[in-house]
């Protein structure tokens, strides 16, 4: 079932005008007359700054204005929970689950930078893929890779995060399947996630395996350390969150990837939103702001998390 969850956390940052301060005086300027210049002086800062002031509102609401979104005043974003670090839910001292992740530390960026008011709509990842064909939302972000075969349903930002590809197991069984030969057997089972990279990735360079489709990373995962799967193709560094909880996981090896790289998923055809989301971006990339988020998302990730949707009361599904 898909649920909405309204983004909490940074709050709108707007750019001070600054006034400078003239002084034109002379030695033979009486006080009353100081005064008077002075006074003018002051106020015709006070209009410059209120003209600034104007100008660069007004500059802001036209920015803004051209920006369509599915909801007027909000950004839309759809994402799917079960990507540590990317996105998924951290869990507080009293056990509150929070959307967390620094693809939504990202969203609440540019949501901010648009002066747009951010909502999440949490689905599975087949899911993100869906609403943004139907153009129910206005971005994708799930650590999306720019795969020119999902042009026809969505247009991507610029790369906001360059990641890569792994093959995992665990490491009772790291000798074993670490190669694609070892792997690309109808014996082995190897799992990726429904509608991803990584599928093709599995279909790809092990055709001859049992592929096995999951709609989350967490149900690979599961399987993996079940013993029901052999092997899994996932992105590296969800794969290194992983490791953190389940020391058991082995990354075995790199699987080389044209495409590495996390994109954002703009709605098909919306070009004043995606020049404006190449724009955050490369502010965020700019100002380090970027760099923080993944940092704190990865810090987050290693405690205790949850990574899957909510129950309908908003609570972790047991």
């Amino acid at each position: 079932m898909k649920k909405k969850v309204l983004a909490l956390g940074m709050a709108v940052c707007m750019a001070a005008s600054l006034a400078a301060c003239g002084n034109g005086s002379s030695s033979q300027t009486t006080a009353a007359e100081a005064t008077t210049t002075e006074t003018t002086t002051a106020e015709a800062a006070s209009e410059g700054e209120a003209e600034s002031t104007e100008s660069e509102s007004e500059t802001e609401a036209a920015a803004t204005a051209e920006i369509q979104t599915v909801t007027a005043g909000k950004l839309t974003v759809a994402t799917s929970p079960d990507f540590a670090p990317y996105e998924f839910y951290a869990i507080g001292a009293d056990g509150t689950p929070a959307l967390a992740g620094f693809d939504m530390a990202l969203a609440q960026y540019i949501a901010d930078d648009l002066g747009l008011e951010l909502e999440v709509v949490t689905v599975d990842f087949d899911g993100v893929l869906s609403e943004l064909q139907t153009k129910s939302v206005d971005l994708g972000m799930a650590g999306l890779s720019p795969d020119p075969k999902r042009e026809g349903i969505m247009d991507f930002s610029d790369l906001y995060y360059i990641g890569g590809q792994s093959l995992v197991t665990v490491k009772a069984n790291a000798d074993t399947y670490n190669t694609f030969e070892a792997i690309n057997k109808p014996e082995v089972s190897v799992g990726a996630q429904i509608g991803s990279i990584q599928m093709d990735l599995a279909n790809t360079n092990s055709p001859d395996a049992d592929i096995v489709a999951l709609p989350k990373v967490t149900d690979i995962i599961a399987e993996l350390l079940t013993g029901k799967m052999d092997a899994a193709y996932i992105e590296t560094d969800v794969a290194k969150s992983y490791q953190k909880n389940y020391p058991e996981l082995e990354i075995v090896m790199e699987v080389p990837y044209e495409q590495e790289g996390s994109a954002i998923g703009v709605c098909k055809g919306n070009e004043g939103l995606l020049a404006a989301v190449n724009a955050s971006i490369a502010k965020a990339l700019e100002d380090g702001s970027m760099e923080k988020f993944v940092a704190e998302a990865n810090e987050l990730a290693s405690g205790e998390k949850y990574e899957g949707l909510l129950d309908e009361s908003g609570q972790v599904q047991e």
